[in-house]
């Protein structure tokens, strides 16, 4: 995996109301505004489902209407009270205690008690039959081992583990807890396939203000390709310093605008509060900045990459045919094939044509403000630009070149493969351009499958037909 951070511009502006935001996160304002008050926000893509367990998109209603146990600071990335007012770690590292909050509502004003935390987690979270990616983050440690949950009382939850593993604290308390009394008979019945039904419920067909949820918000319109209204939680737990109710602000309208150029139109306009800035916007935009009443913020260094991934799935689709053509696939799952590729991409001129010197190279997937990280000055290895050290790692494993310097593998085949990249981002089309371009000075033959970003999400995660992705982790 080659992997280039972003200064992912939490550069985010503000036109006429002066408020921090972190991300798309609204559940931390500290400071109070005008009661009453809107703020219209901008997301690329339709939500794919209003069901948290069993969403395939980062694009999502999720981090408006509902919390975890725990939140992270949005500034220190410390862990701070959310659902839970306090946790507490055994010695030996293998239990955690959660106390929840006295006299939490869901959004429909039913109590919201240990029992939704058991549920969550025993019937949703861990139940087998419900494909949902979130089970993975709570394998323990090398042994993928589960944790078991035990309710002490109404208002504490005992997680056990098998051996001590630091970031089940994180993983655990950030995962949004789900309603029992909205959810439980979906989990107990099954369609006529035999199908649990809460695989389809909550789907984008339902009515939003039928979605119960426990976060600053709670949805009470939504049409499709266009916006997503909500409105504040009236039963939502926190409040401020005098005892006021938050969020201030009364309600969020989510415009769907898939084009990042339209994005910049319609802040331009003032149609839209707050934008997150792209590298090719933000000369334009801080240009503008004292003319057009807004305000530029640059959030520093993000925690998300941008990567380049292959497919290395092995598997075969229902019927019978490999997800990839074993030729490619032999490639792909060859680490001196990665790492030949690895040396042969220029990040440096990635980073300064494509993303204006407005960001970083990252040799790793985990972020450096993470405590898990390893710099390269601590031994991490490193795969900076080398044209000729991919070409000799090529050699080495077996891959030659014909006498038009393409190259070829051990049997003979020409080496090309197809790079999946999303349309609504100009910059990671760019990136993946650049890509094509650094890799043919390999003798690699690369073409460029450019798609919706729903149309990448079924590629990548139903039919599994896809060779090589730009991609990235939010963070």
């Amino acid at each position: 995996m080659v992997v280039l951070r972003r200064l992912h511009l939490p550069i985010i502006l503000i036109l006429l109301i002066i408020l921090t935001i972190t991300g798309y996160t609204l559940n931390q304002f500290k400071t109070k505004t005008d009661q009453a008050s809107k703020l219209v926000l901008v997301t690329p893509n339709d939500p794919d489902s209003f069901n948290f367990a069993i969403n395939n998109i980062p694009y999502s209603v999720f981090g408006f209407i509902y919390n975890g146990l725990l939140n992270q600071n949005g500034v220190t990335a410390e862990l701070e009270p959310a659902l839970a007012e306090s946790w507490e770690i055994s010695e030996d590292k293998l239990r955690i205690i959660f106390t929840l909050r006295k006299d939490l509502k869901w959004s429909d004003g039913e109590p919201l008690t240990a029992d939704d935390v058991m549920f969550t987690y025993n019937k949703i979270y861990l139940n087998k039959k419900i494909p949902t990616a979130y089970r993975d983050l709570l394998r323990i440690g090398n042994t993928g081992a589960l944790p078991s949950i035990k309710k002490l009382d109404n208002r504490r939850v005992e997680f056990t583990v098998p051996e001590p593993y630091a970031p089940f604290l994180r993983y655990t308390g950030e995962l949004p807890i789900l309603p029992v009394h909205a959810l439980r008979e979906s989990i107990e019945t099954t369609d006529a396939n035999g199908n649990i039904k809460f695989l389809s419920t909550w789907g984008t067909d339902t009515d939003p203000r039928k979605i119960i949820c426990n976060g600053p918000y709670r949805m009470v319109s939504y049409t499709p390709s266009q916006r997503v209204i909500f409105q504040r939680n009236p039963y939502y737990w926190r409040r401020d310093v005098e005892g006021n109710s938050q969020p201030y602000i009364e309600r969020l309208i989510l415009q769907i605008i898939p084009s990042t150029d339209n994005q910049l139109l319609k802040f331009r306009s003032g149609e839209l509060d707050s934008i997150r800035v792209t590298s090719e916007a933000f000369e334009l935009l801080k240009k503008e900045e004292k003319q057009g009443k807004y305000k530029v913020y640059n959030g520093g260094p993000g925690t998300g990459v941008r990567f380049v991934g292959f497919n290395l799935n092995k598997g075969r689709n229902s019927q019978g045919k490999p997800f990839v053509d074993k030729i490619k696939s032999r490639w792909f799952n060859s680490l001196a094939f990665r790492q030949a590729v690895a040396y042969a991409i220029d990040r440096e001129r990635m980073k300064n044509n494509i993303y204006r010197g407005l960001g970083e190279i990252l040799h790793s997937p985990i972020a450096v403000q993470s405590p898990y990280y390893l710099s390269p000055q601590k031994g991490l290895k490193v795969y900076n630009y080398d044209l000729q050290k991919a070409k000799q790692i090529l050699l080495n494993a077996g891959f030659t070149y014909n006498s038009n310097q393409e190259l070829l593998d051990w049997d003979g085949n020409r080496v090309e493969f197809t790079i999946l990249v999303k349309s609504e981002e100009k910059s990671r089309i760019d990136t993946a351009v650049q890509i094509k371009q650094d890799l043919s000075k390999i003798g690699i033959q690369a073409d460029l499958q450019v798609l919706t970003l729903n149309l990448v999400i079924k590629k990548l995660l139903a039919s599994r037909d896809w060779h090589c992705y730009v991609g990235a982790f939010p963070g």
